[in-house]
């Protein structure tokens, strides 16, 4: 069992995965339930409430830096830091009561960095796919 918060460094209200339904060395497969009383639903489209794509694909994003947890070298300190975003597309609202799926890959590995793709579902019909690079980067003091 994954611990997320051990995994990354994002946390309530700004953490957009639950649990984590299945990992490998390449792919990730996890959830984040969507309650109504979530903030950002009262005031993006108050009358026809959505969660807003950006934030849809943050948690793809945070899907990918659990898998890329497992892959840091632990003698050094380090996060995994979004790049790079491409190639993303928007294809089904998300709204509240729904529960995303979220699934992260890793397509290539150069150096520090991580070229992956990434997929939000609603339901089994895809909401969001992108793909993205993360690097490494060492946290600052604070």
């Amino acid at each position: 069992m994954i611990d997320i918060q051990e995994a990354i460094p994002h946390r309530p209200p700004f953490l957009f995965v639950d649990r984590v339904l299945e990992v490998n060395d390449l792919s990730i497969t996890a959830e984040k339930d969507l309650p109504p009383d979530l903030d950002f639903f009262s005031g993006h489209y108050p009358h026809f409430p959505l969660m807003p794509g950006v934030l849809v694909c943050e948690a793809i994003f945070q899907a990918g830096a659990i898998l890329l947890a497992g892959k840091i070298d632990k003698d050094k300190p380090g996060v995994p830091a979004l790049t790079r975003i491409r190639d993303a597309k928007f294809k089904k609202m998300v709204r509240p009561g729904d529960k995303l799926t979220l699934t992260a890959e890793i397509e290539e590995r150069l150096g520090a960095a991580f070229y992956m793709k990434g997929k939000a579902t609603v339901n089994g019909k895809t909401a969001v796919t992108v793909h993205f690079t993360c690097a490494m980067v060492e946290e600052e003091p604070e």
